[in-house]
């Protein structure tokens, strides 16, 4: 697999998203991703629990412990990678988790508009 230019949304080099849990398609800690990664793995959020009700109700529990995949499961206050469709799914019901812009790679753009990421950046994410 090759992996796409580790470039964030802001034009910048990806900063890492969560190195505890490790996230990422890759799981190298960073929301790279490549051709293969059909999920665009891409958007660097900071769980709440409200996210990860809505996430559970719509069919993606990101809260139960898998250790068949090394997954420990998320709490809130976990950052990770999530699916750039997901992320816009939850923006248009209202629970979207604030986001790490610096962290999110450029790929998401290609699904969440800049405006919509903005709006959940983390203030620090911004600059």
């Amino acid at each position: 697999m090759k992996m796409d230019a580790s470039v964030n949304v802001l034009g910048g080099k990806l900063a890492p998203c969560s190195g505890n849990p490790v996230t990422g398609y890759f799981r190298d800690g960073a929301c790279n991703t490549c051709i293969q990664d059909r999920g665009s793995h891409t958007v660097c959020a900071v769980m709440t629990d409200e996210f990860l009700a809505y996430s559970k109700y719509v069919g993606n529990d990101l809260s139960t412990p898998r250790p068949e995949f090394q997954f420990p499961g998320l709490k809130a206050g976990d950052q990770w990678c999530l699916c750039a469709g997901r992320f816009l799914q939850a923006h248009d019901e209202g629970c979207a988790p604030q986001v790490k812009l610096a962290a999110t790679h450029q790929r998401a753009l290609d699904i969440v508009p800049l405006e919509v990421l903005y709006e959940h950046a983390l203030p620090e994410s911004t600059g």
